[in-house]
């Protein structure tokens, strides 16, 4: 059983596909995508497409653990809510790379920039940003405007991108997202949304002639975990977990 659940309340793993020229649209191979990944997966039975275009497949939403995909004009996106284990997220982002080229025509020329993903929700009902400062902290150069009497952080959304390689084709990023706007500041009331923290990591660029998607979605994720857990977990997930659990 993986670790993962248990740090935050919700837990998610997804693979992005973005490709250097669109996708395909007709009704025929959408269909056929989404029917295979369906085959594979039964309980992904609600399709639809959205006002912009893109063509959802997922399972129901009101689950603990549900799967979803969609096909974008040039992104192809899988997703998994809650796995038991990182590998059932892995098996269907797998399938979805090896249906692509068959089924969308997508070569590792068409590569644009593969991801692989981690992300965790924290449910908060109060001042996001506040909680974010206090829970990761500020260097001193910030602690004095934060300090001002009668100041409330309004936005506090640390991201950093890094270089995992020197021709920097490969990279890893750190993002932070809050919900709290200014109005919710102001009247002091605060609904309970989720603080997401996301860490991704990111192959730039056309796949060598002697690899395949599915290759090197083997090694993002090895780099991602690994980086995950040396870097992240101890460093930001549980203090952010603690500081929610404490107010």
């Amino acid at each position: 059983m993986s670790h993962y659940p248990s740090l935050a309340d919700d837990f998610f793993v997804n693979m992005n596909l973005n490709t250097e020229l669109q996708l395909p649209s007709a009704r025929e191979t959408v269909l056929e995508f989404f029917g295979r990944m369906q085959k594979s997966y039964p309980g992904m039975r609600n399709f639809y497409q959205r006002d912009n275009g893109d063509f959802v497949l997922e399972e129901d939403k009101d689950q603990a653990h549900y799967r979803w995909m969609c096909l974008e004009p040039r992104r192809i996106c899988s997703g998994c809510v809650n796995p038991e284990t990182v590998d059932v997220a892995m098996e269907q982002h797998m399938l979805a790379l090896q249906l692509a080229p068959f089924m969308l025509s997508v070569s590792p020329l068409d590569c644009e920039a593969l991801d692989f993903l981690f992300g965790f929700d924290f449910m908060y009902r109060g001042n996001h940003d506040e909680i974010v400062a206090e829970a990761l902290g500020t260097s001193s150069a910030l602690e004095g405007l934060l300090g001002l009497p009668g100041s409330k952080a309004l936005n506090f959304e640390p991201s950093l991108t890094m270089s995992l390689d020197e021709s920097c084709r490969r990279q890893c990023r750190l993002m932070i997202e809050t919900r709290t706007n200014a109005y919710q500041v102001r009247r002091g009331e605060y609904p309970e949304e989720a603080i997401s923290v996301y860490f991704t990591v990111r192959q730039y660029g056309s796949l060598a002639h002697d690899t395949s998607y599915e290759e090197t979605l083997l090694e993002l994720r090895r780099d991602c975990e690994e980086l995950l857990n040396e870097h992240v977990v101890e460093q930001v997930l549980r203090p952010l977990a603690h500081a929610i659990s404490t107010r």
